[in-house]
């Protein structure tokens, strides 16, 4: 097995290449000799099930590995319990576009803890995804529900509170948005070992299966004292974090992960930057 790559969403040369339709994306894609492709839909779910069958079919045809990015509003940890309950429904239709477009992830954020202490965010988010794992398991849902690690210093979405959350049902897997990670500690990843630990912490706390399959987000953000800022692109030689200490880490373990770039419009071409960094890291390391 070998890591993959590929955008989140469609990038800047998607569209300067004549595309419009993402059932474009995944032709466009394995062309550029990539391996996977998020469908974006933080603003809100809005295609049809034809849309979404056509593209995880398009998806087959090309060989690309298909993962879903929920609507940013869902919060687990709203102070409001509506937000909280309705946060499972919208769970659920991302679970039913998930399973049209053949995607075995769907990436979800933790929600704020702006207004309260962590402890109690936490408890809202443990009771909303007790409630996300009886849904799932009612309606047989095979996607799993993907909690990313968080950027900013007032959401929910450290490693450890996202491994906390993941240990509620093996229905949940985290996503590591290692640009997040960065964000969020304001630099601290800078060699190798610094993204190992990572790995080891997943492995440690879920199970060696977590680690080796993990799903990822990788984009180069701008931060301050507050944790991220915004998306930059590969350009960048401020912020980080590099990529290549990475690349290093990930085949020294011998792990697989889907890492998806979320460069600001880049993403597509970034992601083949990845791509080349980590086929000549293989290299590297084989010749020593």
């Amino acid at each position: 097995m070998a890591a993959k790559f590929g955008p989140g969403g469609n990038s800047e040369s998607f569209r300067a290449a004549g595309l419009r339709s993402t059932l474009q994306a995944p032709r466009f894609v394995r062309e550029l000799g990539l391996e996977a492709y998020e469908y974006e839909a933080g603003n809100g779910i809005t295609g049809s099930s034809d849309m979404f069958l056509a593209v995880g079919a398009k998806a087959r045809e090309h060989g690309i590995k298909m993962s879903f990015h929920a609507p940013y509003f869902i919060s687990l940890s709203s102070v409001e319990k509506e937000k909280r309950l309705n946060s499972i429904g919208y769970i659920q239709r991302s679970a039913e576009v998930s399973e049209l477009l053949g995607a075995d992830i769907m990436v979800v954020h933790c929600g704020s803890c702006a207004k309260i202490s962590r402890e109690t965010a936490m408890e809202y988010a443990t009771e909303t995804l007790v409630g996300t794992a009886e849904m799932m398991q009612s309606y047989g849902y095979k996607t799993r529900v993907g909690i990313e690690t968080m950027g900013k210093i007032n959401q929910l979405g450290t490693l450890d509170e996202v491994l906390t959350l993941c240990k509620i049902s093996d229905c949940f897997a985290p996503v590591v948005d290692f640009g997040h990670l960065n964000a969020r500690e304001r630099g601290c990843f800078y060699t190798a070992d610094d993204y190992k630990r990572v790995f080891d912490r997943i492995s440690e706390a879920l199970g060696a299966e977590y680690a080796e399959n993990l799903h990822c987000h990788f984009s180069k953000i701008m931060y301050t004292e507050m944790g991220e800022k915004k998306h930059l692109t590969f350009e960048d030689s401020v912020y980080g974090p590099s990529f290549e200490p990475l690349a290093e880490a990930i085949v020294s373990l011998g792990v697989s992960p889907t890492i998806i770039c979320e460069s600001a419009g880049t993403q597509s071409d970034d992601a083949v930057v990845m791509k080349m960094t980590y086929e000549r890291e293989k290299i590297r390391q084989n010749k020593a």
